[in-house]
């Protein structure tokens, strides 16, 4: 029978040292864009209906590889802060068409050193060759496991 894991194996295994990156990536994106009251699945919300005006929250889901279950309170929350409009869809009024507002595209604009600082941050503590090296390797654990996420990305068109 296989020996209880104690904490100090728990460092050796990739999920759990994945959780901890993100829980750390969330805290220094949250302290570095704070002015913004705006969370990192809300601004990757935002950038893609910026992108891809009128696109309905399935395929918001896809671009972003959020969870259907839960678009919606985001979708909501942006709504409510006047970030951008849902508006009934032209051939089927059960779906919503997204578009960001005047003060969605401001805040895209105005958040993005704060975006920039967290990813210098997180990466800061790897030399140039590391940082390239551990990103090229984040990519390909990402692509060649997509297929087991709950939320899938699936880029648009597909």
């Amino acid at each position: 029978m296989p020996e209880p894991i104690g904490d100090s194996r728990l460092i050796e295994m990739p999920g759990h040292l994945i959780r901890r990156l993100h829980q750390i990536s969330f805290a220094l994106f949250l302290d570095q864009a704070k002015a913004f009251d705006v969370t990192p699945v809300q601004y990757a919300a935002l950038v893609a209906i910026n992108r891809h005006s009128g696109i309905d929250q399935t395929t918001l889901c896809n671009i972003i590889a959020f969870d259907r279950t839960t678009i919606g309170g985001v979708v909501g929350r942006l709504q409510r802060k006047k970030l951008i409009t849902r508006v009934n869809g032209a051939h089927d009024r059960r779906t919503k068409a997204l578009h960001i507002t005047p003060a969605g595209r401001r805040l895209i604009r105005a958040i993005e050193p704060a975006v920039q600082a967290t990813q210098r941050l997180i990466l800061a503590p790897l030399n140039a060759r590391e940082r390239s090296a551990f990103k090229q390797m984040l990519k390909h654990l990402v692509h060649l496991n997509n297929a087991h996420s709950r939320a899938p990305w699936r880029p648009r068109g597909e």
